[in-house]
């Protein structure tokens, strides 16, 4: 398989407005782990996410779904060092009932941090999964904090 051509962005020939990529949204964000069972259970116990299908691959792994989309694909790999494998800032679900998702958090003992989006009406709840990923939950500002 040879690279891809790769040439530099022209900011000058962006249009904002061309939809001539037609996104609809995060298909999944794909996870590698040498602790596959942990990650599962965070992700099915803490986040709410249904284990569903997975093809058959030749590797361990889990599918995790959010509704009917398959939104985490773990990957069970041996251990290996940070410095070899890639990373991810960090990835995000939208969600509702924010003060109810305080409070499992708390229920599970997960470590979090509230930060407000400047300019827009959203509330995010930053945590880690259990291989210490990023990832944020957003909320409409609106909702109530309590804890």
């Amino acid at each position: 398989m040879t690279d891809p051509v790769r040439r530099p962005l022209d900011a000058r020939r962006a249009n904002v407005d061309d939809a001539s990529v037609p996104l609809k949204g995060l298909d999944h964000v794909n996870i590698r782990t040498s602790r596959l069972q942990l990650m599962k259970r965070f992700y099915i116990d803490v986040l709410g996410l249904t284990l569903g299908r997975r093809p058959p691959f030749d590797f361990e792994g889990a599918w995790l779904y959010c509704g009917e989309q398959p939104v985490i694909h773990l990957v069970e790999v041996a251990e290996t060092s940070d410095a070899a494998a890639p990373r991810v800032d960090h990835f995000a679900f939208r969600a509702a009932s924010l003060a109810a998702f305080l409070r499992h958090l708390n229920d599970y003992g997960v470590a979090y941090r509230i930060g407000k989006v400047p300019g827009w009406n959203t509330v995010q709840i930053n945590c880690q999964d259990p291989d210490g990923n990023h990832l944020h939950v957003d909320f409409a500002a609106e909702e109530p904090l309590a804890r």
